[in-house]
């Protein structure tokens, strides 16, 4: 009986109902070509005119509407259905109330046609005018830059937040192409495991469709080089497929930042972006702020072309940019120092490219010097203090500097602006077949504090192409073009710009396998160098973002916990000469069915005599508390190397009030493909 008023009372919160904000949802199944069936909750307006029909925004995720992101999207659709707009939350095929087998990876192909399918089932509904909107954070976001390539007839615009349009370099799975493993992964080992929301069924067709569908790390782990995998769904070439209008978001303190001016540079059709001071996350929630309310430039951006209304957004300058001043290093800023200002596009013309030379007294000068070079034996186990990926807040950059080769220039005698992409011209040789280089660009105070202002990585491997990698030829010296993220910042009057290179960048990226020592050519025609892109001072129009406007939370839903970068640390054996980093992190959402509560807890080691060596391990537990009895979907994992492998093994297990019901491990031995 327990069971019975449970089921009743889930049925009961997915009905359709009139919310207090105005807002009404109602659960509807749109059916695909194959019979499979895809889950969706509409949120509309409850005070509709007798035959109006209403725009639709469409977002199309695997995080389970209804036990995953409810809480985020009760009161970002309540937002949008008080100024005429119905919402459309889509569970992807397989993942949450959606019926089918689950994707095998992120953005398949089954999964973008689907898409496609949705948006034609939603341009044809009575109650919309047949305009689709498709938009989203980072999944979302991904899912409609691809589809929007597809050029579905009904999806007159997108609005990416903070997503990318290259997954290999961008994407969480390979860093700069460099092979990266986070908390982020190791979450969706267990997600797309659990069963469909209210009654989370263990049948063995269930268990069998989600628990026993391989876990996506390993098929993305052995994709080590850019090619058909990767672009599959996303083709980077192809931007002039992408003809409907896009306004795109993104952070500072976000690793996807670079597709906005790349986006806004190669796009055919009308696009606008804007770039604030936020992480991976919404601008009205993101840390560190300010944050600004964003619902209503989307609003502005669909008005204009979903409903056909002049808001006067198609007339506005196409990038609106957050320009950061230098603050001190550190994790836990609220705010961020900067002025908002327009500009008209991208490239922005202005801008002047500024080429410092790596000279052999540490410094950046002005003019080439003398012929010279700098050895550096590389240490795998430093490089903590740039972060898990590039873009997040780090604290001061002098324990990494420690470990690289460190220029810096004289303290300057203005302010310098620079937003762009900076790039460092390396004449680098290494005496081992694969060698990494990592750049860091910096801001040295007066009082020697050093904050990081953005970075990248290359592999050597990598220099010509992604996608045919080739071995180095030890000492022989080649040209390496390392351009760092997407940046703004304005170094002040008396601070210097300093560049660090290194060839370790622990725990982000996975150490190369071999002790080495790598050398910088100095000097000369081709010498290192760090070209800046400068932005001369300029009066230039700002936008006028509002501060967030407050929210209608989802009664009965509340969310506690999350907030990156969870708990971590790192732990240096100056006798052992090796490093332990320890993260983890947790939350839970209570529901008026039950409680989700999630723990992860992932850990790094490597030793400096034996970069090959490296290990993470990781252990994720989901667990669900409804009236009648638990379930837990538990996620236990360890990737190990030697000089030729990484060696996977992932077990899932699945408990019942404590007691196991059912356990799957995958074990494979990987090839090294020059990673």
């Amino acid at each position: 009986m327990r069971l019975e008023r449970l089921l009743l009372l889930a049925a009961l919160l997915g009905a359709p109902s009139v919310a207090r904000a105005g807002m009404k949802t109602e659960e509807v199944w749109i059916p695909m070509k194959d019979g499979v069936r895809l889950a969706a909750t509409l949120y509309r307006p409850d005070a509709v005119k007798p035959g109006q029909r209403l725009p639709v925004l469409f977002e199309y995720l695997p995080y389970r509407k209804d036990d995953g992101t409810l809480a985020g999207d009760y009161p970002l659709y309540a937002y949008m259905a008080a100024h005429g707009y119905v919402g459309a939350r889509v569970d992807i095929r397989g993942t949450g109330r959606s019926e089918g087998r689950p994707p095998a990876r992120e953005y398949s192909e089954q999964e973008q046609q689907d898409g496609v399918e949705v948006i034609a089932w939603l341009a044809r509904q009575p109650w919309s005018n047949g305009s689709v909107g498709m938009w989203g954070w980072s999944w979302g976001g991904f899912n409609a830059i691809q589809i929007a390539a597809r050029r579905p007839p009904g999806l007159k615009a997108i609005l990416p937040g903070e997503a990318t349009e290259d997954l290999f370099q961008d994407d969480i799975h390979f860093i700069d192409g460099l092979f990266h493993y986070d908390e982020y992964e190791l979450s969706m080992e267990v997600q797309p495991a659990i069963t469909r929301y209210p009654d989370f069924p263990l049948d063995e067709k269930s268990l069998a469709e989600r628990f026993d569908n391989p876990p996506w790390s390993l098929a993305y782990k052995k994709q080590q080089r850019d090619g058909k995998f990767w672009q599959a769904s996303l083709f980077p070439a192809r931007y002039d497929a992408i003809q409907v209008p896009v306004l795109m978001i993104g952070g500072w303190y976000d690793g996807y930042r670079d597709s906005i001016p790349r986006m806004l540079e190669k796009l055919k059709g009308p696009a606008w972006g804007i770039v604030g001071p936020w992480n991976h996350s919404g601008p009205d929630s993101g840390r560190p702020g300010p944050p600004i309310e964003w619902r209503r430039e989307a609003v502005r951006f669909f008005d204009q072309f979903l409903k056909g209304e002049d808001t006067g957004f198609s007339k506005q300058p196409r990038l609106a940019v957050y320009v950061r001043q230098s603050y001190p290093p550190g994790a836990d800023r609220k705010t961020i120092p900067g002025q908002w200002r327009y500009e008209e596009g991208w490239p922005i013309r202005r801008s002047r490219d500024t080429t410092l030379h790596l000279t052999p007294e540490h410094t950046l000068a002005a003019a080439a010097p003398a012929p010279g070079s700098h050895a550096l034996a590389c240490v795998p186990s430093t490089g903590e203090a740039a972060g898990f990926w590039w873009g997040e807040l780090t604290p001061d950059q002098r324990s990494a500097d420690a470990w690289s080769l460190v220029y810096d220039s004289g303290p300057l005698s203005e302010d310098i602006e620079i937003l762009g992409f900076p790039k460092a011209l390396l004449r680098a040789a290494a005496d081992a077949p694969l060698a990494n280089w990592f750049v860091r660009l910096s801001d040295v105070a007066p009082d020697g504090q050093v904050t990081l202002v953005t970075g990248a990585g290359l592999s050597g491997a990598q220099r010509g192409s992604a996608s045919e990698p080739t071995p180095l030829t030890p000492g022989k010296r080649y040209p390496l073009e390392v351009e760092l993220h997407f940046t703004s910042w304005v170094f002040p009057k008396g601070h210097r710009v300093r560049l660090a290179v290194s060839n370790a960048l622990w725990p982000m990226i996975w150490p190369t396998p071999y002790a080495m020592t790598t050398e910088l050519s100095l000097g000369g025609a081709d010498g290192s160098r760090l070209v800046l892109p400068v932005i001369p001072a300029e009066a230039r129009p700002a936008p006028a973002f509002g501060p967030p406007e407050p929210w209608h939370d989802r009664p009965g839903v509340r969310s506690t916990g999350g907030a990156w970068p969870g708990q971590w640390t790192i732990c240096r054996d100056e006798i052992r000469q090796a490093a332990h980093g320890d993260w983890s992190g947790d939350s839970t959402t209570d529901y008026p069915w039950g409680k989700v509560a999630a723990v992860e807890r992932i850990t790094y080691d490597v030793a400096d005599a034996h970069p090959e060596a490296a290990a993470v391990a990781g252990d994720a537990t989901t667990t669900i508390t409804l009236p009648d009895r638990t379930l837990s979907w538990r996620a236990v994992l360890e990737i190990r190397s030697d000089a030729a492998n990484f060696y996977y093994r992932l077990k899932r297990e699945l408990r019942k009030d404590g007691a196991l019901i059912r356990e799957k491990t995958w074990q494979e031995t990987i090839p090294r493909d020059l990673q």
